[in-house]
């Protein structure tokens, strides 16, 4: 148990800065709303679909292959660092190069000429995120928790600082409602038809502050370049290229062709781009699962490989898939049965609250890519990455197929059922293999009682509609402490004596 308190604690920090910092970065959905158009969001949704697509290209899997080789030989992780490092540097500068070389073209092909400049930004996004995720990598490798967190949450609250900046302090002045001194000016240099581009901007300033925050890490570091050594780490890692590239497929296809796929007037009085601007508003909201996934994420990783080998670990591995499972429904719930009041708050334009009832669906998929990650212990741990890729393409393929043959009819609807359904495809067949590599005592009985009465509540009391918000949020709240009940009930013995958040139960 003291193995999972480390790693609940690690979590902690990690997900302090992610909640934290993802927070005030989701605080900037209902300014993007306000200041935004359905149709001009719909091309900062597009946009970062299509980066998120690069940055496995980008990385090509070396982050895990790090934790993988230091574990196996720690005194040699200078060495590994200083490697990985020259490497990164090497590729990234190429691959932004012919993103650089190919701006002009692309932006055409995207439908947005004399708008390449984003595209040259996004490059040097790109190139900076994959150089400094080794780095960041060594401070979870290291369990420098709060310096990691330190360093995320400064990044998210100076990005939001910028877009503040640009979208409301430099537009007020602008519009002439602020320091009218400066009106001018801006009329001249401030670019009104085209805001959007400044939320890449503000991307492009607060990442390249990462080097100078993160410049301790890189103390002593030499380019290293040796083919010999550097094989086996690529040929650890190229499976997990292929993974990041499906698993982008999973996540953000559905934005990055939804615009394409849909029909022109599916909805009413809207264009595609508004269609998936509203769509990118309400997926941001899947946000509370996500951030969880993540912060477990980054504790997760090096938890894993440390002890991986430990005659404990199946048993170890198996609770934390448990209590992983217990706190993502009880998100899941809360955030479902509460949608009404989230949407009254980020999205002041009524229009994107029209897609609301896609973020359940969202919600509950996500779930399901967490529980992936933990299954996927199993063939990272053995070096079956191979099969981990191979799980990933099914689901990317199943995304593929599903979204060209449901968004034409259901819209972004079919899209949200199609990402449930390629999660839990991926989630089960991971098992399957899993149990036959790498064997884990789960507690499937106890983890599909709780993934049906989470779903069942959210769809018995998600219907609950008396056209006041207000009651409507008490009586939603009933199936949230239903739930609570339910969980406690089921875990008292667990719990009984232990301390949670100040709160030590009987």
């Amino acid at each position: 148990m003291s193995k999972v308190k480390g790693l609940a604690g690690d979590t902690i920090w990690y997900g302090l800065s992610s909640i934290i910092g993802r927070m005030l970065s989701y605080l900037l959905v209902p300014l993007y709303t306000s200041v935004f158009l359905p149709g001009e969001y719909g091309i900062v949704t597009e946009l970062y679909a299509y980066t998120a697509f690069l940055y496995p290209i980008f990385t090509y899997g070396i982050e895990t292959a790090y934790f993988r080789f230091a574990n196996k030989n720690p005194e040699e992780e200078p060495a590994l660092f200083n490697l990985i490092v020259t490497m990164m540097i090497l590729s990234s500068t190429f691959f932004a190069g012919i993103l650089f070389y190919f701006g002009s073209d692309l932006a055409i092909a995207l439908d947005y000429p004399g708008k390449e400049m984003v595209l040259y930004w996004l490059a040097a996004v790109l190139a900076v995120d994959a150089i400094t995720s080794v780095p960041f990598a060594r401070l979870r490798f290291r369990k420098q928790a709060k310096k990691f967190a330190f360093i995320r949450f400064f990044n998210i609250a100076f990005a939001v600082a910028l877009n503040l900046f640009f979208l409301v302090f430099c537009l007020k002045i602008y519009q002439g409602l602020w320091l009218v001194d400066l009106q001018d000016f801006m009329l001249e240099y401030y670019d009104f038809e085209f805001k959007a581009k400044y939320v890449f901007l503000s991307n492009l300033i607060s990442n390249s502050f990462l080097i100078l925050l993160l410049i301790k890490e890189f103390e002593g570091f030499k380019l290293r370049f040796n083919w010999k050594k550097l094989a086996p780490i690529l040929l650890y890692a190229s499976p997990l290229l292929f993974m990041g590239l499906a698993g982008a497929t999973n996540e953000m296809l559905s934005r990055a062709l939804l615009k394409i796929w849909l029909s022109e007037g599916y909805y009413p009085n809207q264009t595609s781009i508004a269609a998936l601007g509203i769509f990118g508003a309400c997926y941001k909201l899947s946000v509370f699962m996500m951030l969880g996934i993540q912060a477990f994420r980054y504790a997760a990783e090096p938890f894993f490989f440390s002890n991986a080998q430990s005659k404990d670990s199946p048993k170890l591995f198996a609770h934390v898939m448990t209590g992983f499972v217990i706190f993502c429904t009880l998100v899941f719930v809360t955030i479902s049965l509460n949608l009404e009041v989230i949407g009254m708050v980020f999205f002041s334009n009524p229009a994107y609250r029209e897609g609301l009832y896609v973020v359940p669906i969202l919600l509950l998929a996500y779930l399901f890519n967490g529980i992936y990650y933990n299954l996927s212990v199993w063939y990272k741990v053995t070096d079956r990455t191979v099969y981990g890729a191979g799980i990933t393409i099914l689901g990317a393929t199943l995304t593929i197929l599903l979204n060209y043959l449901l968004i034409p009819v259901l819209g972004y609807f079919g899209s949200s059922i199609v990402t449930l359904v390629s999660y839990f495809s991926m989630a089960l067949i991971s098992y399957l293999f899993g149990q036959k590599y790498y064997p884990i005592p789960y507690q499937v009985i106890k983890i599909a009682v709780y993934l049906v009465l989470a779903s069942l509540l959210v769809l018995v009391f998600y219907q609950i509609d008396t056209d006041n918000w207000m009651v409507n949020f008490f009586i939603k709240n009933l199936g949230v402490l239903i739930f609570i009940i339910g969980a406690y009930l089921a875990e008292r013995k667990h719990l009984a004596g232990r301390v949670v958040f100040g709160f030590k139960f009987p």
